[in-house]
């Protein structure tokens, strides 16, 4: 049963027409009355956004089952990131996109701005039809009133939604909406850190902390000067600027067209220098975005490492974090460590885009590989070839590549797995031309990028390139849904339990569990893969599997 629930400023109003109930209340009355609603009824709560709604009373604690976020369920219709309440609700209700009104600006030139005479000031919605632009950013949600009527529309628009929606993309909403929600939670939650831990880590790449600004000058210099003293005699040279790396590295008679770490790694066995450098760049990157800074502004005084989440990263769907939630560096994780008395169970899904490819594709002969603890080994034996190469060609099936190794291989895997790679082609095919694919859990990736500079058909290269993205799109995409499906699974089965998901990462989920409770997490999050994947693809042909351990420190997994 649906149930609307927006949030303003500490009140909150609920809306259903099915129980003919209507609350407005301050967050203290609203954690009573959810917590209520979720024993009697166990609705299904509509927002605008988790975030927006949601969000204040999950900081109180408040755990929230099932949901439908508006927000989510548009991105997934329409693609792209934009999913204000104005452009939702005009989506849903077939309005011109081009016509939403812009919310008022916070300045005096709007509070002077003439009021629209055909529009009599009341309600949330406006003659033509689009939300009032000042309910969506104002104080008319100040208004009990209005709030109710505000959470009357966000129910409004979720059941078009809705109405407008296959099976599959029902689904896809739901535990797309449950990974926005699990966001807000992850953000509430933080990830657990090992402060000391975390300290000497960032004293080793970056030196200690230094005490002022000339102080950390020096230090810095001092950094530096590991990588300059291997360099021939010249002129000073800044390490930070790929020009000068570059002649410095000449200078040293290693010629190269960038300084980019895959093109100096070669180097490294035989020259001091760029293994110095290559060391230097990955101090550097500790000493500057995850340094003591970092460490004071974004880990609390509880040792949780926070930062905002969001399910969708506005291109093929997968989950992003700030604050180096998703791009802490390997040589910090051993400061990742569960607190006292608890581990951390790891789970990684594995070769998740070729099982993928072979579920979507609905490809039976790939299908048969997954059925395989590695799936690799069974496309090798059908090709004739090393397993080596048939990853490779898997892999740049998947990504596009059509050269060396991988570009001989090819030919043999459309022969073995024509059905698979026919699915990726056309994917190829409508990137080039510039139209919008689809995932399979059908969320729309637009392909049309860079249309103003290069139009479509103007540029082969270009062409090509949207084909190449297109292509790993709808697999990558996909995988990304499977993921959210997964990690939703796990939150509901955790739910009253004092286990919880502390990171989602790619295709890796960390749950922060009492140590006496982690063989039953374990099982569970066995369980839910197995569970998320069959009702995903509707089968049970295609197996998927996840590397899962226990451990004390993040460092401490296998990769």
């Amino acid at each position: 049963m649906p149930t609307a629930l927006v949030a303003h400023r500490g009140r909150v109003a609920l809306w259903s027409p099915e129980t003919g109930s209507a609350f407005v209340g301050d967050l203290a009355a609203a954690e009573r009355e959810v917590a209520a609603r979720e024993v009697r009824a166990a609705p299904r709560w509509t927002w605008w956004s988790a975030e927006r709604d949601a969000a204040p009373l999950v900081r109180r604690g408040v755990h929230l089952r099932r949901s439908w976020d508006v927000a989510e369920a548009h991105r997934i219709v329409h693609g792209g990131w934009v999913a204000t309440p104005g452009v939702a609700w005009a989506a849903a209700h077939g309005l011109a996109l081009d016509t939403v009104p812009e919310p008022p600006a916070d300045d005096l030139f709007a509070a002077l701005a003439p009021a629209d005479v055909d529009d009599p000031g009341e309600g949330v919605v406006l003659p033509s039809g689009h939300l009032r632009p000042e309910a969506v950013r104002g104080d008319r949600l100040a208004d009990d009133e209005v709030l109710l009527a505000w959470a009357e529309a966000a129910y409004d628009c979720a059941a078009r939604q809705r109405a407008a929606l296959d099976a599959r993309r029902l689904s896809t909403v739901a535990s797309e909406s449950a990974a926005a929600l699990l966001c807000v939670e992850l953000e509430r939650d933080g990830l657990p850190v090992d402060r000391a831990r975390a300290e000497e880590l960032i004293a080793a790449a970056a030196g200690p902390r230094p005490t002022d600004e000339a102080d950390a000058r020096r230090i810095r210099a001092e950094r530096d000067a590991v990588v300059l003293r291997l360099a021939p005699t010249g002129g000073p040279t800044d390490l930070r600027n790929p020009a000068q790396v570059r002649a410095l590295l000449a200078s040293a008679g290693i010629d190269v067209p960038t300084t980019r770490k895959h093109v100096l790694e070669p180097y490294r066995a035989t020259s001091p220098l760029v293994d110095a450098l290559l060391r230097w760049r990955a101090d550097e990157r500790v000493a500057t975005t995850y340094g003591y800074a970092w460490l004071d502004a974004h880990v609390g005084a509880d040792d949780r490492l926070r930062g905002g989440w969001t399910a969708c990263d506005g291109a093929a769907g997968r989950m992003t974090a700030q604050n180096g939630l998703h791009n802490l560096p390997v040589a910090l994780r051993s400061a990742v460590a569960a607190a006292e008395g608890h581990v951390l169970v790891r789970a990684d899904l594995g070769q998740i885009e070729p099982r993928v490819l072979a579920a979507v594709s609905g490809d039976a002969a790939f299908a048969a590989a997954t059925r395989a603890d590695d799936l690799y080994a069974p496309v090798a034996a059908r090709l004739g070839v090393e397993r080596p190469i048939a990853k490779v060609a898997v892999l740049a099936a998947m990504y596009g590549q059509r050269s060396g190794a991988a570009g001989q291989a090819l030919s043999g895997l459309e022969h073995a797995y024509p059905v698979a790679m026919a699915h990726l082609d056309a994917a190829y095919a409508a990137g080039t031309r510039g139209e919008p694919v689809r995932t399979f859990g059908g969320r729309l990736v637009p392909t049309a990028f860079a249309a103003e500079e290069h139009p479509v058909g103007s540029n082969p290269a270009m062409d090509a390139a949207r084909g190449r993205f297109a292509r790993n799109a709808v697999i990558q995409g996909s995988a990304a849904e499977l993921f959210k499906a997964w990690a939703a699974t796990v939150r509901a089965a955790l739910a009253g339990t004092p286990a919880h998901i502390v990171l989602c990462l790619h295709d890796e989920l960390l749950v922060h569990v009492p140590a006496d409770a982690a063989r039953d997490v374990v099982g569970i999050v066995g369980t839910a893969l197995t569970d998320a994947a069959r009702r995903w693809t509707g089968s049970t042909d295609v197996r998927f599997v996840a590397d899962t351990s226990v451990v004390h420190r993040w460092s401490e997994a296998k990769d």
